[in-house]
Parts: C-alpha cells; structure tokens; sequence
C-alpha cells in the first residue's frame, strides 16, 4: 500500500509539474509565434519602405536599393530570431557572439567576394559609368551592359560578352569614352616641306567646317605643330558630339586626305638619309700592323 501511495503522490507531482510546464512553455510558444508574425511582416513592409525610399532619390540604382532593402529585411528577422530564443530562456549573449564568430569566419572565407561587393556599392553610388557607356580601364573595355553587385557584364565593340569583377574596375582608373556630351579630335597629318603651308592649313579648316558634324564653339584650329625629319607635321583640333565622333573623326581623315590630292598637297613617306664616310688615311699604327713581319738573319 505504501508504495502504491508514494507511485500515485509521485504521478501527481510529476503531473502536477507538466502541467505548469505545459502553461508556461505554451505561452512561450505563443508568444515566439506572436513575435515571428510581427517580425516577418515588419520586416517586409519595412523593407518595401526602404526600396521605395531609396529608388526616388536621384543618382540610386535598382540594384542598390534592392540590396540595402533586403539587408533591412534579414536584419529584422535575425533580431526577431535572437527574441524568440530568448522566450524560451536561451542566452542570447551567446548566440550574438556566436553569430559574431560565424560572420567573421565568412568573411574571412569569402573576403574576395565581399571585396567586390563593396566595390559594386561605391560604383553603384558614385557611378563612374553607366550601363550603355563604352569605358576603357587599360585591361578592360567595352559598353556596360548591367552593373552587378559582384560583377559588371560589358559587351565589346567585336561583339564579345565580358564579365568583369567590380574589384578589378574600382580600384583602377577608368576612361568613360560617353559620359560627356562633346569630345575632341586632335588630327595630325605631315606635309612635303615644299608645300605651301597656309594652304594646307586652309584646306584641313575648309573639310572640317563643311561637315555639318563638326561644332561651331568652339571653333576648329589648325597650326604647325612639329618639324619632323621628313615632314612638316600640321594639326587640326575640332569638337564633335560624343554620340558621332568616331565617325565623324574617320570621315574627317579621309576628306582631308582626298583634298590634298586634288590640290596636289603632299604627303611624304619617312626618309632617312645616309653618307658613306669619306675615305681616310689609317692611323700610323695600324699601317704598321698591316705590313710584312720581319725575318731575322
């Protein structure tokens, strides 16, 4: 009997214990699902706000506002995260540090990748280019295609699809042959040093003010820029709209070239001009070392 008494105090007392238990871990649980709810909606209308804030502010990419949004969002739900560990009586202390360990051992593992996300931010706010400009970095060129937070997508000029790393774009300087509206072109051509040098001057100033791509203000000069060894080299500066330029440049070399034909202007090939020296008479010692050895008696 007595020990059919103590098996039923003791089923009590542990019943009496799940029960409480019971009550405290399910308000526990309902309240970790209360605070999952709020996060998870928080965090998505906050992060829509930070989309639509960032996109109309003039200068922001897309890409940009979508990756800074989608940081507000996951930051969010990992604070919501460490909360609901601590209904259940977690040390969040340990879990920030432990997520602390873990971030710094990703980034060290992943240092190139964020290398290049960081440099995709800067390009993205500072937008040294943008997509449908022709750039040149010395290694790398093309027409920007899309801007990356890891990488920028070009296309060649020949056609070719290049994928190249923010990092290797950031960190060296970069030409943007379209950002400016207007662009000049210095054009050099030698002429004969018989030629009439005003009239071939006249003649380059003649093409480049009739073509209608050419701009006005300012206006084309020309001048004598250098005397070379078989040439009298002339150079003509103009300005073009960025958009035509290339075009207008090659058309431009070519008028002048076809004017100076017609007007019988000149130009030379590279000559080089060699003497034979003179003969002169052979040192002393070298006369006595061309003649006969001597025989002795």
């Amino acid at each position: 009997m007595d020990q059919a008494s103590d098996f039923v105090v003791a089923t009590r007392a542990a019943l009496a214990q799940l029960s409480a238990l019971a009550v405290q871990y399910s308000f526990s649980i309902l309240g970790a699902i209360i605070l999952l709810a709020i996060g998870w909606i928080a965090s998505g209308v906050l992060s829509r706000w930070a989309y639509r804030g960032l996109s109309s502010i003039h200068g922001i990419d897309a890409t940009l506002a979508q990756f800074f949004s989608n940081v507000i969002r996951y930051a969010i739900l990992v604070i919501v995260f460490v909360m609901v560990l601590g209904q259940f009586g977690v040390q969040t202390a340990s879990i920030l540090a432990a997520l602390g360990a873990i971030g710094l051992a990703i980034g060290l593992a992943l240092q190139g990748t964020l290398q290049n996300i960081a440099a995709g931010i800067m390009l993205l706010v500072l937008r040294p280019f943008r997509v449908g400009e022709y750039i040149d970095t010395g290694s790398i060129n093309g027409i920007v295609q899309d801007i990356g937070l890891f990488a920028t997508e070009l296309k060649t000029y020949d056609g070719l699809y290049r994928l190249a790393p923010n990092s290797l774009l950031w960190n060296v300087p970069v030409t943007n042959y379209s950002r400016l509206s207007t662009r000049m072109h210095d054009f050099k051509v030698g002429i004969a040093y018989e030629d009439d040098i005003d009239k071939a001057i006249g003649i380059m100033l003649q093409v480049a003010k009739g073509d209608e791509r050419v701009l006005d203000n300012p206006a084309p000069t020309a001048f004598v820029m250098d005397l070379g060894d078989s040439a009298v080299v002339l150079a003509m500066r103009y300005w073009a709209n960025s958009s035509v330029w290339w075009a207008t440049s090659r058309d431009i070399t070519k008028a002048v070239k076809e004017a100076f034909d017609q007007q019988g202007i000149t130009i030379p090939y590279p000559q080089v001009t060699y003497r034979a020296p003179a003969d002169e008479e052979q040192p002393p010692l070298l006369q006595l070392s061309e003649q006969a050895p001597q025989t002795r008696n």
